[in-house]
C-alpha cells in the first residue's frame, strides 16, 4: 500500500499544478480579458497558445499514460466513470477548436465578440478543472481498490522511469557567451561594490 500512497502523491502534485495553471488563466482572462470591449490578436494569440500548452499538459499526464490504462486493465467497473471523463476532455477540445477557429489570430472587436471569446475559453478551463477534481474524488479511490500491489509497484517503476528519461532529455543550458559572460561579471562586481 505505501507505493500506492507513493504514486498517488505523486499523480496529485501533477494534478496541483495543471489546476494552478488553470487558474492562473482563468485569472487572467477575468482580471485583463473581460472588460475589454476589443482583444488585440497578440491578447487572442497568447490565450490560444496556453490553451494549446495545457490542454497538451493534460493529455501527456502520469494519470493519462500510466493510472488510467492500470485501472483499464484491472476492471470495466470504471468504464461509466472513464467515459464522463473523457466527455470533459472532449468539452475542452471543443471549446479549443471554436477558439482557434473563429478566433485565433484575429482581433476581436467588440464587446459582444469578447464575451463570446471569454466564455469559450471558460468552458476550456472549467471542462478540465472538472475533469481533474473528479480524478481526484472519484477515479484515485477506485484505483485503490482495483489496482493490485504487484501493479501499484509497476505504475511506480514506469513513472520512475519516465522521470528520469524527463531529466536526461531536458535541454541543458548552453556556455555562456563572452559579451553575457563579462556582463555577468561586471555585475557580480557591482553587487560586491555595492555591499561594502
Amino acid at each position: 500500500m505505501l507505493t500506492a500512497t507513493y504514486t498517488l502523491v505523486a499523480l496529485s502534485v501533477e494534478q496541483a499544478s495543471v489546476r494552478i495553471s488553470l487558474q492562473s488563466l482563468q485569472k487572467v482572462l477575468y482580471n485583463n480579458f473581460v472588460q475589454q470591449r476589443a482583444l488585440t490578436p497578440g491578447q487572442v494569440d497568447y490565450a490560444c497558445d496556453a490553451l494549446r500548452r495545457l490542454y497538451d499538459t493534460c493529455h501527456w499526464r502520469k494519470i493519462e499514460k500510466f493510472l488510467i490504462p492500470a485501472i483499464h486493465r484491472a476492471t470495466h467497473e470504471a468504464d461509466q466513470l472513464l467515459a464522463e471523463l473523457d466527455h470533459l476532455n472532449s468539452a475542452a477540445a471543443e471549446a479549443m477548436g471554436e477558439i482557434a477557429e473563429r478566433f485565433a489570430g484575429l482581433s476581436v472587436d467588440s464587446a459582444d465578440r469578447v464575451a463570446d471569446f471569454c466564455a469559450a475559453v471558460d468552458t476550456f478551463c472549467n471542462s478540465l478543472l472538472q475533469r481533474l477534481a473528479r480524478e481526484e474524488q472519484e477515479l484515485f479511490p477506485v484505483a485503490r481498490t482495483v489496482i493490485s500491489g504487484e501493479a501499484w509497484f509497476s505504475i511506480a517503476n514506469k513513472m520512475l522511469a519516465h522521470e528520469a528519461y524527463m531529466q536526461e532529455t531536458k535541454p541543458r543550458p548552453g556556455p555562456v557567451a563572452p559579451i553575457a559572460r563579462g556582463r555577468l561579471a561586471s555585475q557580480r562586481a557591482n553587487r560586491v561594490t555595492l555591499t561594502h
